[in-house]
């Protein structure tokens, strides 16, 4: 036997070394240092070596393993989303503006600080706390453009929430932009965890550079949530055909809609229009108010994704680049060897996914990559080095399955991390919990037994069961019950429910109680797990514990 106070699962071992000598993966204190330690001696050397940065995306700094999982809010000009902000937080947040005309046009990163004010971008690209220091690539009219709006907030204390500017449709605002707008968008979905692109039902046109946005954003579509806003503008038919022409878009958009979670809703604290879809509009916005519940749960898994996202593309950028390396010719005819790989860069990548069995989805776009070659020294770049690739290889093979382990343990140590605050606490409260006082939960706040009502109409059929002593039996009530075409899965769990005494048999209480929890079940409701305090049938409340 085992010993007592001995664990049969003991700790992990210690020892570094295994018997043949090879190393172990690394051990690590937790997530996100694991993640700081694995990108800076593995991935960093190689992403450095190979310039990955000028080509794809600026090196990783600590601060963005260590911050809050973050939201981005992308859509139309009026589509709701500073609205949607205000409706998550329940309070006005510095520099904010609303109006029908493109009001926002700046992204601001709203988070959370003991004082409230406005941080302008040349700030906030030098604080090495926030995550944004290499947003400085994007030039000044950028930064002219971008602020942290910050303030003490329930809800900002576990996460952070991106408003951009509304999209236009047309084509003037992308000449007046004077930055990169989809290369900006396209830098903060690599580092967000959830991005939300919101519609507006009631004016569905996605203009061209809104189609394009989301392209853009098409490597994170696993990060996408769509909410179709102001759902409560238009009657029911109207909204099947909006619903239906959005997923028909964004199919040709993103290629794959079946992906793509949609909430329907009116997502501000104003009372609904048409409220005949009210009961839909309650469920969907509950089920957004989860997802963005477990962000901060999820939030480490998420940078292990990207991570791993990241280190193969690094993977692949090595193989191009030191292809071309071994092409160019060491004395004369640079200039024009240079040009010639670059239009041939297509057969160069046909070639490197043969060579190491690389699927074509991992390489980087081919047009952006010929771009960015045309300005670069070929002569500057590296050949292979076999060891800082095998260190990536080892990485992806090992030391992510380890950091899986502790991934999983961090998560089950804090349950209880979930996004508290705002409009998140108005779902769990009092009568206006989601289904309160419906369903199975009908009569909560009544004196009256609430199966009493209709418990006439139940007795009739009861008493022509011919009941033995004021009871049936389990195959009379079976023959009853199964007429409400409820599967037995079901059927079982209401027997369980009525059959307060547990005595296999149903009095004339119990007998109304099973039929009124059928009514609940036909009505479209949830059965509770266990039987709630006001449908105890009265003469049975001295047994229940």
């Amino acid at each position: 036997g085992s010993r007592p106070g001995v664990s049969p699962f003991p700790k992990r071992m210690q020892s570094t070394f295994t018997l043949d000598g090879k190393k172990d993966p690394e051990l690590f204190q937790n997530v996100s240092e694991g993640l700081k330690k694995l990108y800076r001696t593995k991935l960093f050397p190689l992403e450095d070596t190979y310039r990955f940065h000028d080509f794809h995306s600026p090196a990783l700094e600590d601060a963005d393993f260590d911050n809050k999982p973050m939201v981005l809010l992308v859509g139309q000009y009026s589509t709701g989303k500073t609205t949607f902000i205000r409706h998550l937080m329940e309070q006005d947040f510095p520099g904010m503006r609303i109006g029908p005309e493109p009001t926002t046009d700046s992204f601001i990163a709203v988070m959370h600080g003991e004082q409230e004010g406005l941080i302008p971008g040349n700030a906030l690209v030098v604080d090495p706390k926030k995550p944004f220091r290499k947003l400085n690539a994007f030039g000044n009219a950028f930064l002219n453009r971008f602020v942290c709006a910050q303030m003490p907030n329930a809800v900002l204390e576990s996460i952070s929430i991106i408003d951009t500017p509304g999209i236009l449709s047309g084509e003037k605002q992308r000449l007046s932009r004077g930055y990169d707008f989809a290369a900006v968008l396209e830098w903060f979905a690599e580092r967000v965890d959830r991005i939300i692109l919101l519609f507006d039902a009631h004016k569905l046109d996605i203009s061209d550079e809104f189609s394009e946005v989301i392209r853009a954003l098409k490597n994170h579509e696993d990060k996408m949530r769509v909410v179709l806003n102001k759902a409560d503008q238009i009657g029911t038919q109207q909204l099947m055909r909006v619903y239906g022409a959005l997923m028909w878009s964004l199919g040709k958009i993103v290629g794959t809609p079946e992906v793509i979670r949609v909430y329907i809703g009116s997502f501000w604290a104003q009372p609904l229009l048409v409220p005949d879809n009210r009961k839909l509009f309650e469920a969907e916005e509950q089920d957004l108010f989860k997802d963005i519940q477990g962000l901060p749960r999820n939030a480490a898994l998420r940078k292990l994704n990207d991570l791993i996202k990241r280190a193969r593309l690094a993977k692949v950028h090595a193989y191009i680049i030191s292809s071309l390396k071994k092409e160019m010719p060491n004395m004369f005819g640079k200039d024009n060897k240079k040009k010639e790989l670059i239009a041939n860069l297509g057969e160069i990548y046909t070639r490197i996914e043969k060579e190491h069995q690389i699927s074509p989805g991992d390489f980087p776009k081919l047009a952006k990559m010929q771009e960015i070659l045309a300005n670069q020294d070929f002569s500057k770049f590296q050949v292979v080095k076999p060891k800082l690739l095998e260190a990536v290889e080892d990485m992806l093979a090992n030391d992510i399955a380890k950091l899986m382990t502790l991934v999983r343990q961090e998560e089950a140590a804090m349950p209880s991390q979930s996004v508290q605050g705002g409009a998140f606490e108005g779902t769990m409260n009092g009568p206006f919990g989601h289904g309160y006082g419906e369903g199975a939960g009908e009569g909560i706040d009544e004196l009256e037994w609430v199966v009493a009502r209709d418990k006439p109409t139940y007795d009739e059929i009861f008493y022509t069961l011919s009941p033995v002593n004021g009871k049936v039996s389990g195959a009379m009530a079976k023959k009853e019950m199964v007429k409400s075409k409820l599967p037995n899965t079901v059927l079982g769990k209401i027997w369980k429910l009525a059959d307060v005494d547990k005595d296999g048999f149903l009095d004339d209480e119990e007998f109304s109680l099973a039929n009124h929890l059928i009514k609940v079940k036909l009505e479209g409701h949830e059965l509770p797990t266990d039987l709630p305090e006001h449908l105890i049938p009265p003469s049975k409340r001295g047994l229940h514990p």
